[in-house]
């Protein structure tokens, strides 16, 4: 063991066992929970069937442009640390700081948030158990699931992924089926693109309104950039992955949408379902039934729970890891860097679920904490994606600026510097307009919990910048080499 390992208190080392097909499935799943399965008809309902293509549509080439700005860097420098390494490494050590705090709690608090959810959908089948009971169990899972080894993980995930694709996939078919009028009886065609206000209904405010839902329907695209630090063959799992980003939110979102807008008109009522609790009012579940599939209900039932249980699985994953690499880069105790011998950051996996479990305990003490605490962590996912968009805008720059040549990067970013310019505005706008109806009416405790993150965010910046006075770092200083402090890795490759 080096000095400097032992410095940094490390004993193993993270291991790169993830394979291509893990980090396919875990990009290509990681859209898909229930901002698919359930918000998507609210959609629909709010803009009308041209207004939800629209805003689904946009909101999709933009995580396209970031997750190929994600791409780049993470096939140059594959850090476990990711986007808050290189807000390090490029930008500034006080982003990098505010990135990783910012985004470890928002993962630490979304946790509890998503085996409460898997509890609320048990009560589907066994409805006279406490929900709590089997979220319990649910915690303890993705716990154990973590704990084995990131391959464990990374097997759960494929197979989790695989459940929602072919659910989706089968969805589709079915959904055409029905729009030909091979099932469910006469063809539906295409006239609920223009019926009544369709295809756009409320006009632009509405257009804007739905943008912002789609933006936290694609939250999770930036977990592949989290795995890079673990993946056997960075250069080739990667690139691989992020390049079907723009097929999948296309196949899966806005072809969904628009079959969904094709076989219920936006005046129904059904649509307006946001809650996992009516899953038998999910669009997927209404058109499997109009198909004929009687046991619509349960089967949608259990592809959801497949949903949040993934959700809270690749939560703990990504916590842990940034909470590690926060370490690893002196941000957070060191004791939260070592990784034992299968692999595993276990203090801070341990120090997460530490966190997550108080987190979720909330609810049977302090109900309205529990719900201040969720509010907090709801635009840390903007907040992490305009750290991807900064970081690579520096990054290219710094790596042209030292004399370096871009046919020399393994993989190149679409549309630089459009792509991350193009990013960072529409996060902007997103982040800006969660709730602009709560400052017209000035209605500060709104304003609060909508925008919790955002100052929270700012205080661990400024924090960090004031105390160590640190500033933007020069681009011909920017920091190149393809490591982290401390870091290594064990290659497992089969």
């Amino acid at each position: 063991m080096s000095e400097n390992s032992s410095s940094q208190g490390n004993v193993g080392h993270i291991h790169r066992t993830l394979q291509t097909r893990h980090l396919a499935m875990i990009a290509l799943g990681g859209t898909i929970g229930t901002g698919l399965f359930i918000t998507s008809g609210s959609a629909i309902s709010t803009a009308g069937p041209g207004g939800a293509l629209v805003a689904y549509g946009i909101m999709g080439i933009m995580v396209y442009f970031l997750m190929t700005s994600l791409g780049e860097m993470s096939t140059y420098m594959p850090l476990t640390g990711s986007f808050s390494a290189f807000s390090t490494k490029f930008v500034d050590p006080a982003l990098g700081f505010a990135m990783g705090w910012n985004y470890w709690f928002n993962w630490a608090i979304t946790i509890p948030v998503d085996v409460t959810s898997a509890g609320i959908v048990m009560n589907f089948w066994l409805p006279h158990v406490p929900s709590w009971v089997f979220s319990t169990v649910v915690l303890i899972l993705v716990f154990l699931i973590n704990y084995l080894s990131v391959r464990s993980y990374g097997e759960t995930e494929y197979w989790l992924a695989l459940i929602k694709v072919v659910t989706v996939i089968v969805f589709l078919i079915v959904g055409i089926a029905i729009i030909l009028g091979i099932m469910g009886g006469k063809p539906v065609g295409f006239s609920n693109f223009h019926y009544k206000k369709a295809p756009f209904v409320g006009g632009v405010p509405a257009i804007i309104s739905v943008f912002l839902v789609a933006g936290f329907s694609f939250q999770g695209t930036e977990l592949v950039g989290i795995t890079a630090g673990e993946a056997a063959t960075p250069e080739k799992s990667i690139s691989k992955a992020i390049h079907s980003t723009f097929w999948r939110i296309l196949l899966f979102y806005i072809l969904a949408i628009f079959v969904i807008a094709c076989v219920l008109p936006y005046t129904n009522k059904n649509l307006m379902n946001s809650d996992v609790t009516h899953i038998t009012m999910s669009p997927f579940t209404i058109i499997f039934k109009r198909a004929g599939l009687a046991v619509a209900a349960s089967v949608m039932n259990a592809v959801i729970l497949t949903a949040v249980v993934s959700a809270a699985n690749s939560g703990l994953y990504a916590s842990t890891r940034m909470l590690y690499s926060q370490a690893r880069e002196g941000y957070a105790w060191r004791f939260f860097g070592y990784v034992n011998r299968r692999g595993i950051p276990i203090y801070a996996l341990l120090g997460t679920m530490v966190v997550s479990t108080l987190a979720f305990a909330t609810q049977f003490i302090v109900p309205q904490a529990y719900l201040y605490l969720t509010d907090a962590s709801g635009l840390c996912g903007f907040l992490a994606w305009l750290g991807i968009a900064i970081s690579h805008y520096r990054f290219r720059r710094a790596y042209v600026a030292q004399g370096h040549l871009v046919s020399d990067l393994k993989y190149h970013a679409t549309m630089y510097p459009f792509g991350p310019i193009f990013a960072f505005v529409l996060c902007t706008i997103v982040i800006l307009g969660q709730n602009v109806d709560a400052f017209v009416k000035l209605d500060w405790a709104n304003i609060l919990m909508t925008y919790m993150s955002v100052p929270l965010f700012l205080i661990l910046f400024f924090y960090y910048k004031i105390r160590y006075k640190t500033h933007m770092i020069p681009l011909k200083q920017v920091d190149l080499s393809k490591s982290t402090k401390g870091e290594k890795y064990e290659s497992t490759e089969e």
